[in-house]
Formats: structure tokens, C-alpha cells, sequence
């Protein structure tokens, strides 16, 4: 739409958007920012010591500890969030609750439970995938990227 399309405001819509503005709750940016940074660093924090308890009573190496540190946090997320809890944590914590692993298995996870009434294909696979979706056709478009980039480049280090 050309910028001279666009109809110009009646007196009422901006009298209205001047009203809704003045009553519309200031968000509190900072404190939100804080609360964000906070919580995100802490489920990082029990990531990583997830990692090293692999690491020290498993015997796992720096490079496979990853993979059973990833498959917990998803566990402790979905358990979280079928119980109710993630949910909260999130409403107080905003953003910092999501942190890609957690966040992730939290969507997929609510997804389900709110389409399990309509069945096992059609509710909880049909509608699962809507939100996470995008995401996993973005991370997928973008590690076929980087690994044409490598292809071409190499890899540093000259490996």
C-alpha cells in the first residue's frame, strides 16, 4: 500500500489513541531486562552443571556431555510445563525463560497439551508444530548455509 493510500485519521481514532495511551500501563523496561538476564543465565547455569555432572560421574567428554545436558533440559521443560510451572516461571521471568532448549520444549510442549482434546494425530501432531515450525525450517536452512559456507571456505584452523 503507497503511503498515499492510507486514509487520514478521524478525530475520534485520535482522541482514542491518545486516551489508550495515556491509560495504557508503562512497562517496566529495565527490571524486565534484569529479571530476563537473570533467569536466562541461571537455566544456563543448571545446563552447565548438568554438563559437568555428566562429564565427572558419567565420564562423558567436553564434546558428548552436550547431548544427554540438551535431552535433560528438554525433559525438565516439558515436565515443568505439563505441570503448570513453566508457565508461571515465564509470566514472572519473560524473555529470560526463553532460552532456545527450555523455550523451545516449552512451546512444543504447550502446543500439545492445548490440542490433546482433538486427538493424537490431527490435535497434538497437527498443531504441534505450528509455533516451532518456523523455527526448525530456520535452523535447518541456516546449518545448510553454513555448511556450504564451510565447504567452500574450509574450516579455520585448516582441518
Amino acid at each position: 500500500m503507497k503511503m498515499s493510500d492510507k486514509k487520514k485519521p478521524t478525530p475520534e481514532q485520535i482522541q482514542y489513541k491518545k486516551l489508550a495511551k495515556n491509560i495504557e500501563p508503562k512497562r517496566p523496561l529495565l527490571r524486565n531486562v534484569i529479571l530476563a538476564f537473570v533467569v536466562g543465565g541461571f537455566i544456563c547455569d543448571i545446563g552447565q552443571v548438568l554438563m559437568m555432572m555428566y562429564m565427572k560421574w558419567f565420564g562423558f567428554s567436553k564434546e558428548t556431555a552436550g547431548n544427554p545436558t540438551v535431552a535433560t533440559l528438554v525433559l525438565i521443560s516439558v515436565i515443568l510445563t505439563s505441570f503448570g510451572v513453566y508457565d508461571k516461571i515465564a509470566q514472572w521471568a519473560g524473555a529470560g525463560t526463553a532460552v532456545p532448549v527450555t523455550g523451545f520444549a516449552n512451546s512444543m510442549c504447550s502446543a500439545a497439551l492445548e490440542h490433546r482434546s482433538e486427538g493424537l494425530v490431527l490435535g497434538v501432531g497437527g498443531n504441534m508444530f505450528k509455533l516451532a515450525g518456523s523455527v526448525i525450517v530456520f535452523g535447518t536452512v541456516a546449518a545448510f548455509f553454513v555448511g556450504i559456507f564451510q565447504l567452500i571456505f574450509g574450516t579455520p584452523g585448516g582441518h
